[in-house]
This record gives structure tokens, C-alpha cells and sequence, in this order.
């Protein structure tokens, strides 16, 4: 776990596929959620996030959550399982993508990749308001941050061929700045973007949805 950056102070040691299979026993349990998040055990709060209920959850607890970030996994794990299934997700994502500290700052913008993955009926616009907030957090040269940044950018460019156009020209904007974290998004971004395989599933995507509408 050190090896990748993970904080191990209170950690056991516990794999991920463990942690779901638990989690998959115990079901959703709000009062539980919370007992687990309060130990402060790595693990716990990772399950925390697995079982939580996000109809239950309100801001003040998202607050509460995000001020104790310590470790970039039980970042993405919290969004990915929980944040992003709430109705404050969007909010949320643009809030925590203004902050200073590096692990809220990270939650922000792994909660808009997490939305562009999972959210299947958003609009293109609520994807497209997260690229101005991109490119102004692409000068952070913290590791956690730009590549969570990165990852945003990826994902939305990924989502269809309309935001793929649109995250290429975000990436393009801030390819040649002064930033070296702004320089590496954007070569990283482009490249898969403009990938073979990515435009291919953008091209197969859009005429699937053509034969949907068609039969309709």
C-alpha cells in the first residue's frame, strides 16, 4: 500500500474485493456508514462509503467526510461508491474542485470522472461547465490533484463524440502554457483521446443511439 502513496497509519491491510464482498453481506446501513467512518481505520471508512445510503446523505456529512481525506484511494473509493450517487454530486464536484487542500481539491474532480462514467442520462452541458474548472486546475502540479484532473478530462472526452471534440479542445488550450502539470494533462489527454480506439466506441456509440432513434 505505501508503495502506491496509500496512507497506512491506521490501515490493516484489507484488499478492495474483500472490503465489496462484505459490503455485499451487510447491505445498505446509514447508522453503520457512520459508525465506521468515525474509527478512522483506512479500510472502515472505505466499507463506509461501500454501504452508505445516498439518499441518506446530506452536505454536512459529505463536509465532514472530505475534511478528514487522507489517502487518495479512500478519495476515489468515497466519490466513486457513494458522493457521486447523491444529489449534491454536481455541486459538490465544482465546490471541492475550488479548494486548496490537496485530497478535496482531488474529490472534486474524481467526482465529475465518476459522473461522466456512471451518470448515463446527464446532459452534455453539466460535463461541458466541468471544463472550465479543468483547465484552470491544470496548472496544480500536485501529483494527486493533476492526476485526478487528468482522469476528469479523459473520461469526459470519452463519454461521446460531442464532449470528446470539446475536451480535445480544452486539452489543446493548455497544452502549451507555462505549466508543466497543465503540459502533461493535455499530452496525456490527447493521445487517448484521439486514439483509434476511443474514436472507434465514439463512432459505434453514435450509431447505436441513430438505430435507437430510428425504431422510435
Amino acid at each position: 500500500m505505501a508503495r502506491f502513496g496509500i496512507t497506512t497509519a491506521h490501515a490493516y491491510g484489507i484488499a478492495t474485493p474483500e472490503l465489496r464482498q462484505i459490503a455485499r453481506e451487510i447491505g445498505r446501513n446509514h447508522v453503520l456508514a457512520q459508525q465506521l467512518w468515525s474509527s478512522g481505520i483506512h479500510e472502515a471508512r472505505i466499507l463506509a462509503s461501500m454501504i452508505d445510503d445516498p439518499a441518506m446523505v446530506t452536505e454536512e456529512q459529505m463536509e465532514d467526510w472530505v475534511k478528514d481525506f487522507d489517502s487518495w484511494d479512500v478519495v476515489d473509493q468515497c466519490c466513486a461508491n457513494l458522493f457521486a450517487k447523491t444529489r449534491y454530486s454536481y455541486a459538490k464536484a465544482i465546490e471541492c474542485s475550488g479548494r486548496s487542500e490537496e485530497f478535496v481539491k482531488r474529490a472534486g474532480f474524481v467526482l465529475m470522472a465518476a459522473l461522466a462514467v456512471h451518470d448515463k442520462k446527464a446532459a452534455n452541458e453539466q460535463f461541458e461547465r466541468f471544463l472550465p474548472v479543468i483547465k484552470r486546475a491544470a496548472v496544480d502540479n500536485r501529483n494527486f490533484v493533476k492526476k485526478a484532473v487528468n482522469w476528469a478530462l479523459r473520461q469526459i472526452g470519452k463519454r461521446n463524440a460531442q464532449l470528446n471534440k470539446k475536451a480535445l479542445e480544452t486539452a489543446r488550450e493548455i497544452q502549451y502554457g507555462d505549466s508543466r502539470s497543465a503540459r502533461w494533462i493535455a499530452a496525456d489527454a490527447i493521445r487517448e483521446l484521439t486514439s483509434d480506439a476511443v474514436q472507434q466506441r465514439l463512432r459505434n456509440r453514435d450509431r447505436k443511439q441513430v438505430g435507437k432513434n430510428g425504431r422510435l
